[in-house]
């Protein structure tokens, strides 16, 4: 039997007492400093915003401040006091709070609420965040664009509470397995950018040559590089079922073509710029903005058209995929940014890919670099998808774990407790056996 199985059959054997939020806190709305108010010391102060991009479900310090002066026209959370956002743009972010755990009181800005209680601060946040509070909540939001829970509103939430030793042994066992979560989730993230580093290194050392090799102009290799189509495509938009595929910068990321974004112009459209018909072995880079970025054309997005992409064709003389891993490696990447131009928006123009140069082994020699390199990309992508699905099922085991330490019977309910359970399992025993004396008496009476 654990320790909280203890303690609720100690504190709390016929059920824990469930209790409007009202009944154990006073709730109050925040203050009205805005972003411009912020300074980088002072009073330390919350605003709301920060509470979905910045902090945890606990904080003992803050990211910004305010002036004295303004602090005394603020409304102040007190150490231990939970801060809760009221307002977003969604169903999932309001009502997002924190427990301040500082030293000190700190000011909280408009569209919050501030909850002063009587109870384990943790326990409140962790309850806050539960399955069971989202259900309460969804009930009482109300908006389309900006979603909102009044503040007044809150002090009908239903929430149990038991005694403070069960709550503060509920938090150390919450705690520990945040923790242990967040330290799967760090080495995760290390394991993938460290084999996203070994592959850099290792495609960087296939891509450079110690024996002679020849250079040539991109224009030898691929003689047909012009621009797709760059204009207003908007009108041109259509169904999948009337339409061709069509392809843009943000399809191309990270050396593969994606689905990013998915769509389709009219036939009459890519037929009247059938010369931007991409074909398999094309290499498509970015022309502006993340300009550089490049892939190669396959199956699945062949007989597509595309906008505002560089397309290069092979003329069957190179390996496609080995010319772009050559422009993805460290020196390709440093010779495209000497013919990159513009100032905020950067661009590449096709009639300096025609001059750039590229090395060109043997094709014998590319494949078997392709080989390696593909393989290893193959590796990094496996892990870019796998890592994060792995995360993300802790963090649903994490939730289902909480979910099921803050769910009690309650007293009085028609739920029995541990306690009433066990009586009543004895009851019955006692019951049954009671009826199988009778029987068994009967049966001799006869």
């Amino acid at each position: 039997m654990s320790k909280l199985d203890e303690l609720i059959r100690e504190l709390c054997p016929d059920g824990v007492e469930y209790k409007k939020l009202g009944d154990i806190a006073t709730i109050s709305r925040g203050g009205n400093f805005q972003k411009k108010d912020f300074l980088t010391e002072g009073v330390p102060c919350i605003h709301y915003g920060q509470i979905y991009t910045k902090y945890g479900l606990f904080a003992d310090k803050t990211f910004t401040f305010i002036s004295e002066e303004c602090a005394k026209k603020q409304k102040m959370a007190q150490p231990n006091d939970i801060v809760m956002a009221v307002t977003s743009e969604n169903i999932e972010d309001v009502c997002k709070c924190l427990a301040w755990l500082g030293d000190e009181p700190v000011a909280v800005s408009g569209h919050s609420a501030i909850i002063h209680h009587n109870q384990n601060a943790k326990y409140l946040v962790y309850y806050f965040h539960s399955q069971m509070f989202f259900a309460q909540k969804r009930k009482l939001a109300h908006g389309t664009k900006v979603i909102e829970v009044t503040p007044d509103a809150l002090v009908d939430i239903a929430l149990p509470v038991p005694p403070v030793e069960v709550q503060r042994e509920i938090v150390r066992m919450l705690d520990s397995y945040t923790e242990s979560v967040v330290e799967l989730q760090r080495q995760l993230t290390a394991e993938l950018a460290a084999r996203k580093t070994q592959y850099s290194f290792y495609r960087d050392k296939l891509l450079t040559f110690n024996t002679p090799v020849e250079w040539k102009p991109m224009e030898k290799e691929f003689p047909f590089i012009r621009n797709g189509f760059v204009g207003t495509v908007t009108p041109y938009f259509t169904s999948e079922e009337q339409g061709v595929r069509y392809l843009e910068g943000t399809n191309i990321h990270d050396g593969v073509i994606s689905d990013n974004e998915i769509i389709y112009v009219s036939k009459e459209f890519h037929q009247k710029h059938i010369r931007n018909e991409l074909k398999n072995g094309d290499i498509l880079m970015v022309q502006s903005g993340h300009v550089g970025e490049c892939a190669v054309v396959d199956d699945k997005y062949a007989g597509a058209n595309c906008h505002a992409l560089i397309i290069m064709s092979n003329a069957g003389h190179c390996n496609s995929r080995f010319v772009m891993h050559y422009l993805r490696s460290t020196e390709g990447k440093s010779k495209l940014k000497k013919i990159t131009t513009g100032g905020t928006v950067k661009h590449i123009l096709a009639s300096n890919m025609k001059k750039f140069m590229i090395p060109v082994p043997p094709l014998d020699v590319q494949s078997r670099i392709v080989n390696v390199l593909d393989n290893f990309e193959k590796i990094c992508s496996d892990l870019n998808i796998g890592l994060p699905a792995e995360i993300e099922a802790r963090q649903k085991q994490y939730e289902y774990y909480r979910d099921k330490l803050l769910t009690f019977a309650e007293t009085g309910n028609t739920i029995l407790s541990r306690a009433e359970q066990s009586r009543a399992e004895q009851s019955r025993a006692e019951q049954s056996r009671a009826e199988q004396s009778r029987a068994e008496q009967s049966r001799a009476e006869h």
